[in-house]
């Protein structure tokens, strides 16, 4: 395949076009996805191309226009709602939770939810506790809906092209911080089932896993790590639900360590699902104690030393691995 270095945006807005092309069923609304070309410009020209009917600016109603969508997706069409972040879908919620991932079974399997609900989530820099959460394992709670969390722009493409298509809804969660960064996609169309994790870097100590924008924080701790001749296999999740158990239980097999690094809250997040999970299915295998790296505990502040703190980074990283390696006195 040719490729070519783009943006993230640019491979979101990609997906989208070929998607919309393809089928006329699929269209985009959301605020300010027409006019503006989009909050952070994902949207930019589908407008021209695609017109009004199918690139539709709504007003700041999240929960209303979200029911309008979730209305379209039951009766045939194939909605993409863009929130302008994952914080304001709070709004949305009962239409995501009551109705899209219900509807399949309470009808019993007649009507369907083909939707995909995307937007930024999670911190990005002083933007102050309230446009700060994270929220894949909020959503990742629910049944029937999917949720998948992408940290490049190849897999932004071929997983949202996925979404799109798929006949379940799906909530996309992208990352503020990440819209202008370039990665390599190739030119050919491509898609990338969703349900299947990536390992990023292959290693043989001690097993990293990560999502999102976290990714950074692992493949970095992992370049630091191989400078102290620690070699760290990278796992990263893709897509939260469903979660692909078997690709991070094989490289524990492999590695007998398991460090997990995510943007969550502590308590009840996807990091203690796969904790469970691995010492239920491959406790044998394990070393060490199951580690992990979280935010913390508290609402996100807007000091820039207090943003610092909170999130997860590199250092914290090296050193619980060292940790698991039983490499710290």
């Amino acid at each position: 395949m040719a490729v070519r270095q783009i943006a993230f945006r640019e491979a979101l807005r990609e997906a989208m076009q070929e998607e919309m092309r393809r089928d006329p069923n699929v269209f985009l609304m959301g605020e300010e996805v027409a006019e503006y070309n989009g909050a952070y410009k994902v949207s930019q020209g589908m407008l021209e191309e695609f017109g009004p009917k199918r690139v539709i600016d709504t007003p700041i109603a999240e929960l209303g226009f979200t029911a309008v969508a979730v209305g379209a997706a039951q009766n045939g069409l194939r909605p993409i709602v863009e929130f302008m972040t994952w914080n304001f879908a709070v709004l949305a919620l009962d239409q995501i939770l009551n109705t899209a991932s219900k509807m399949l079974a309470m009808s019993g399997g007649q009507v369907g939810c083909p939707i995909v609900f995307r937007g930024p989530n999670g911190s990005a820099g002083q933007l102050g506790a309230q446009h700060s959460t994270a929220f894949e394992s909020m959503y990742a709670n629910i049944p029937g809906l999917k949720v998948i969390s992408v940290s490049n722009p190849y897999d932004a493409k071929g997983l949202l092209k996925s979404a799109i298509r798929d006949n379940d809804p799906v909530c996309f969660m992208e990352s503020e911080v990440m819209y202008g960064e370039k990665g390599e996609v190739p030119e050919e169309e491509y898609l990338i089932p969703i349900g299947k994790s990536d390992v990023k870097r292959v290693g043989r100590d001690v097993t990293i896993v990560s999502f999102n924008k976290m990714m950074k924080v692992a493949l970095g701790a992992a370049a630091e790590l191989e400078k102290e001749g620690v070699s760290a296999e990278v796992i990263d999740l893709r897509t939260i639900r469903p979660l692909d158990w078997m690709t991070i239980l094989e490289s524990v097999k492999k590695t007998n360590r398991l460090v997990i690094v995510e943007e969550q809250w502590p308590f009840a997040s996807i990091s203690s699902e796969v904790a469970y999970r691995i010492q239920k299915e491959g406790f044998d295998y394990l070393d060490a104690p199951v580690r992990r790296i979280t935010s913390l505990d508290a609402p996100m502040h807007y000091a820039p030393n207090l943003v610092a703190g909170y999130l997860p980074d590199v250092a914290r990283t090296v050193n619980l691995v060292k940790e698991v390696m039983y490499m710290k006195k």
